[in-house]
């Protein structure tokens, strides 16, 4: 017995050894690796005082957007009046001067939002962004609530629309006591009898569905009766939970870098483009939250009382897992009137040859088998020789599919459709393809030419690849039409 006691505190001995060699070999790897690249902007150090979880507890909506406008009264002053002279450039969304400064827009969509319906409100919708993002993510969704009658409160999610440094001390806690304060506004404005919903876009997405399972296990919080989700962050990247450990030379002024996973011109107005450590943490750390919470909500059978959820993903998503979505969520859901609706990869294309193995999975794969406690919905093509989709429909409880013609076609040149994407459609001024007003914010990135030489651009080819627009939106706005109450 004193001989396997012996053996195995050697063996554990070493293998904490080899844990501690591997470490040091990773902080040594980003130390060195913070000393090239591009140096830090006053827009990576300057961090504004944003709200915490604590101070937004005890605000009101009005209260929160006071605050809100001192905190671009702090950007302002510290940050976009204090650029030195070689960052005054046009491609800069914080200097003053250029065409993508924000603060110069007729409406600078990195602020919360409430869009009015005609009359009064028939119910209240409270739209969450995705991370390094802003309320502009959801501007389209919120009109089609506006349009139905409906209230829209656009939250700007603590950390966002300012500068990428908010996001360095961000914390999910914060974001979550936002969706909450958003809410309470919501059922102040609806009423105590109209419905009051909540749309959630990729962080969002997460956001929402913990609000809503935080509601069934609290009833004074406010119950949406409808959520939708939308790329829901549901499963990241693995690597997330080391992500930490990347900052740690951070500590070191001289390797101030080291918390910072990339560091990128800023020239999206609505989006940051530069990504620190601790978003990453952050972010995994919430869909531990929303995964554990999820399971233990149906071990105790009471994920009957949350509301149903309609969720869009592609198959294709780079940022987020789709099996994740479906493995940790939708597979625990009871029989409530919830959809899944999958984008299917443009499987008319001649690229499967070109395509990575991993990256390109039948859906068959990656849900369970029917009958199903929901509803999935999967836009494809009609067969491998046509770009028109059709939507292919389990319904809940089923076995069989029906097939609906949609009247849609995946475009020629495009593959797939993106995590960034799906909630923008081919009109959109800053991501379409074809933008209604092209000069509405500066730029226009999803109409912009991406044949030329290479390495003349600030920015990365892949962030002009991957596709930003749905042409599948029209579809995803009748969808979300129709969980929306008759009039």
């Amino acid at each position: 017995m004193h001989g396997i006691a012996s053996w195995l505190w050697r063996w554990t001995r070493r293998l904490a050894y080899a844990l501690v060699a591997v470490l040091l070999v990773v902080i040594v790897v980003r130390m060195v690796d913070s000393q090239t690249g591009p140096a830090l902007e006053l827009w990576h150090t300057q961090i504004p005082d944003d709200l915490r979880a604590e101070q937004i507890n005890r605000l009101d909506w009005a209260g929160y957007l006071a605050a809100e406008q001192r905190i671009f009264d702090q950007v302002r002053r510290e940050v976009t009046t204090q650029l030195p002279l070689e960052q005054r450039t046009l491609e800069n969304r914080f200097f003053a001067g250029s065409p993508i400064h924000p603060p110069g827009f007729a409406q600078d969509w990195n602020r919360s939002f409430v869009l009015e319906p005609e009359g009064s409100p028939r119910g209240a919708v409270v739209l969450v962004h995705g991370l390094t993002d802003a309320p502009y993510s959801l501007r389209h969704v919120a009109e089609l609530y506006r349009a139905a009658g409906f209230v829209a409160l656009g939250l700007r999610v603590p950390g966002h629309g300012t500068v990428p440094a908010g996001l360095t001390v961000a914390a999910w806690e914060d974001w979550t006591a936002a969706t909450r304060l958003a809410l309470r506004e919501a059922r102040r404005r609806a009423g105590p009898t109209a419905p009051v919903h909540i749309v959630g876009y990729s962080n969002g997405g997460a956001l929402a569905l913990k609000h809503a399972m935080d509601a069934v296990e609290d009833p004074s919080l406010v119950q949406p009766a409808r959520v939708v989700v939308i790329s829901p962050m549901v499963g990241v990247s693995g690597f997330a939970r080391f992500a930490g450990l990347a900052s740690l030379p951070a500590m070191l002024p001289r390797f101030a870098k080291a918390a910072w996973l990339s560091i990128l011109p800023e020239f999206n107005p609505f989006k940051y483009n530069s990504f620190p450590v601790n978003a990453a943490v952050q972010s995994f750390r919430l869909t531990q939250q929303v995964q554990g919470q999820a399971r233990r909500l149906s071990r105790a059978g009471r994920l009957e009382g949350m509301a149903p959820v309609l969720a869009f993903q592609s198959l294709m998503d780079f940022t987020v897992s789709t099996q994740a979505l479906v493995n940790d969520f939708f597979a625990l859901l009871p029989a409530n009137g919830s959809e899944l609706v999958i984008f299917d990869r443009n499987r008319g294309t001649k690229l499967s040859f070109l395509l990575r193995p991993a990256f390109d999975p039948a859906v068959e794969r990656i849900v369970p088998d029917p009958p199903r406690n929901w509803r999935l919905t999967v836009i494809t093509n009609r067969d491998d020789t046509s770009t028109e989709v059709v939507a292919r429909v389990t319904p809940a409880g089923a076995t069989q599919e029906e097939v609906v013609p949609l009247g849609l076609q995946y475009p020629r040149d495009v593959y797939s459709l993106s995590h960034i994407a799906l909630p923008f459609p081919v009109t959109d001024s800053l991501y379409g393809l074809s933008p209604e007003a092209e000069a509405e914010f500066g730029v226009s990135l999803g109409a912009t030419a991406i044949r030329g030489e290479t390495g003349v651009l600030v920015m990365a080819l892949d962030s002009l690849v991957r596709i930003s627009w749905n042409p599948f939106f029209p579809y995803m706005a009748g969808r979300i039409g129709q969980v929306l109450p008759p009039r």
